[in-house]
C-alpha cells in the first residue's frame, strides 16, 4: 500500500516543454510512472518524446484521464497553473516550482478551500511510492520498494539522505514525500502522518523538520494524541543564528518561535525517537523499527 500516489496514478506535467520539465518528465517515465500528457499553452498538438502536449489542463484531462499534475511552470505563473489544475479536479497537484511569491500562494491556499485537489509543495522534491510511481525530482534508484517505513520531510535534500540511509540498512519505504519549506504550502505534516497511520503497510514513520514556524510542534502534539506507530524525528538547523534565513523561506526563527530546541523538546515530550546526528539516522531507524 501507499499514500496519495501509486502505479494507477495517471500524471500530466504542466510546463513539460521547458528544460526542467522535459528532463524530469523523462526521469519519471524511466522510473515507470504513467505520464499520459503534458500542458504548455500554445504548444498543443506537439509531443515531448511520446507524451502528447495540450494547450490546457482541461483538454489534457479529458483526452487522457489524467488525475495528477506535476508543475514546472515558472514562478510568476505557477499559482495560476495550480488553480487551473484544481479547477479540473486533479486529485494530487505536485508543485515543484521554487520562488512562488507568498501573496500568490495565499491566493492559492484560499482558492483550494472546498476543492477536491490535494496540493503537495510548492518548492518541494515531490512524492514517490518506490517501485510504482515517481512524481518529482528525487533520485529514483536510492529508494527501496516494499515498505514498511513512510518518510515525510520539509527538506528536499535531507529527504534523499534519509531515504538513502534507510535503503542501506535494508529498510524499504511505502511512500516518501517532501512537503516543501515555504511559509505557505499545501499538504502539511499532520495530513501525511494521518495518512501513514491509516496505511496498512506503513509500520513506522520518519519525520524531518527544520527551524522556523510551528509545524513540527503541531505535528508532535498530533502524534502524541493520535499515532500508534513509532516515529523517528530529525530537526535541521540546530546551529542556525536567530533571525537568519537558512535555505527555505519558511526557515526563519522569530523570537522564541520556531527554534530547534523548542521543536526538539516538543518532539521528545510526544514520544518521538529523536536523531541528533543525521549521520546515524539509519542506524537509529534500524533499532527503532526492528
Amino acid at each position: 500500500m501507499s499514500i496519495f500516489v501509486n502505479k494507477e496514478t495517471r500524471l500530466l506535467v504542466q510546463g513539460i516543454t521547458g528544460k526542467e520539465g522535459q528532463f524530469h518528465t523523462q526521469q519519471c517515465v524511466a522510473y515507470g510512472t504513467a505520464v499520459v500528457a503534458g500542458v504548455t499553452p500554445g504548444k498543443g498538438g506537439q509531443k515531448m518524446d511520446a507524451v502528447p502536449v495540450f494547450n490546457t489542463v482541461s483538454e489534457a484531462a479529458a483526452a487522457t484521464g489524467a488525475n495528477c499534475s506535476m508543475i514546472f511552470v515558472p514562478p510568476p505563473f505557477a499559482s495560476d497553473a495550480i488553480m487551473e489544475a484544481a479547477d479540473v479536479g486533479m486529485e494530487i497537484i505536485v508543485a515543484i516550482t521554487e520562488g512562488i511569491p507568498v501573496m500568490d500562494m495565499m491566493k492559492v491556499k484560499n482558492y483550494l478551500r472546498g476543492k477536491s485537489s490535494r496540493l503537495v509543495g510548492p518548492n518541494c522534491p515531490g512524492i514517490i511510492t518506490p517501485g510504482e510511481c515517481k512524481i518529482g525530482i528525487m533520485p529514483g534508484p536510492i529508494h527501496k520498494p516494499g515498505g514498511p517505513i513512510g518518510v515525510v520531510s520539509r527538506s528536499g535534500t535531507l529527504t534523499y539522505e534519509v531515504v538513502h540511509q534507510l535503503t542501506r540498512q535494508g529498510i524499504g519505504q511505502t511512500t516518501c514525500l517532501g512537503i516543501g519549506g515555504d511559509p505557505v504550502n499545501g499538504t502539511n505534516f499532520i495530513e501525511c502522518l494521518d495518512a501513514f497511520e491509516k496505511d496498512g503497510q506503513t509500520e513506522g514513520i520518519v519525520m524531518v523538520g527544520e527551524i522556523g514556524g510551528t509545524a513540527e510542534e503541531e505535528a508532535a502534539e498530533f502524534i502524541e494524541k493520535n499515532l500508534t506507530k513509532p516515529v523517528v524525528g530529525f530537526i535541521a538547523g540546530l546551529t542556525a543564528p536567530p533571525g537568519r534565513r537558512m535555505g527555505h523561506a519558511g526557515a526563519i526563527i522569530s523570537g522564541k518561535s520556531g527554534t530547534a530546541q523548542g521543536k526538539l523538546e516538543a518532539m521528545k515530550k510526544s514520544g518521538i525517537h529523536i536523531c541528533e546526528n543525521l549521520g546515524t539516522l539509519g542506524e537509529l531507524c534500524a533499532e527503532v523499527f526492528k
